[in-house]
């Protein structure tokens, strides 16, 4: 089916109280295996490229998203394609004519005030070309290009006051909240500060992201959901079932050769965690 809208997908969670998956994509097989899991799972999905994926791929754009395009037009859910954590103009500006309805525009590293002034250049912009545009408030821990923070350090996380301010000065669509949530976390232990989540879905008329969720327990996600956030990130766990996947073909096949021996398995494993992940979600 034809591509559609982020924002089209993020409202229509918001108003059901529910939250839409998205999940990032490094390689054709994770492109196939998000939407692979969505459709097991019969439910819509968002396919995220970040800066970090576009670097890892000589710094082209468009090999991932026109493949990623091809694939969701094919799929038998609504697919959205995003463009996550962009802190580069040269690749904002590239996110329209590359199949892109959304970005996520990252200066959440700079002081208050230069996060503000970029994020609302970004944002007046981006709807200048139709796309509809997230940014961050507070630092979500655990980005490889950040100094190591506590996600629980006092001025880490999200305070409504300012991210009201912030959302009405800056006009951005979406706002990733700093609640508890650590990027990169391999392991499911991470708690969310549901009060202040709470708090900061009161005080927001915008939908809330949560970035970081590969660290988070079923019930904390289930949680987070009934709190306010409407999008879910994804990355990490993507990458934990496909390595392991592969590490354990490749214990048991050690003469295999062929790559795709190992990477269907791996791919295997990542829509498994995209159908569990959108059904937990799903039920929240």
């Amino acid at each position: 089916m034809p591509l559609v809208t982020t924002g089209e997908l993020v409202a229509r969670a918001a108003a059901a109280r529910s939250a839409v998956p998205s999940f990032n994509v490094i390689t054709l097989e994770h492109v196939e295996a998000v939407i692979a899991g969505a459709e097991s799972a019969r439910a819509p999905v968002v396919l995220q490229v970040s800066e970090n994926a576009v670097k890892f791929r000589y710094g082209r754009l468009l090999p991932l998203a026109r493949a990623a395009v091809a694939a969701a037009e094919r799929a038998a859910v609504p697919v959205a394609l995003h463009l996550d954590h962009v802190r580069s103009d040269g690749l904002l500006r590239q996110a329209p004519d590359a199949g892109f309805s959304s970005v996520m525009y990252d200066a959440s590293h700079l002081p208050y005030p230069d996060n503000l002034a970029a994020t609302g250049a970004a944002a007046s912009w981006a709807h200048a070309q139709g796309l509809w545009i997230e940014a961050e408030l507070g630092q979500v821990a655990g980005k490889d290009d950040r100094p190591p923070l506590d996600a629980h350090a006092p001025g880490a996380r999200t305070d409504p006051d300012q991210a009201r301010a912030f959302v009405a000065d800056s006009g951005v669509d979406a706002l990733a909240v700093a609640v508890g949530s650590v990027h990169a976390m391999t392991t499911r232990t991470a708690t969310l500060d549901h009060d202040l989540l709470g708090r900061l879905s009161a005080t927001l008329d915008v939908p809330l992201v949560l970035h970081g969720s590969s660290g988070l327990p079923d019930g904390e996600l289930v949680a987070a959901v009934a709190g306010g956030i409407a999008k879910v990130n994804v990355g990490t766990a993507l990458n934990l079932a496909m390595t392991g996947a592969i590490r354990t073909f490749l214990a048991a096949h050690p003469e295999a050769a062929d790559s795709r021996a190992y990477l269907s398995v791996g791919r295997e494993a990542m829509a498994r965690t995209v159908e569990r992940i959108t059904r937990v979600l799903a039920g929240a």
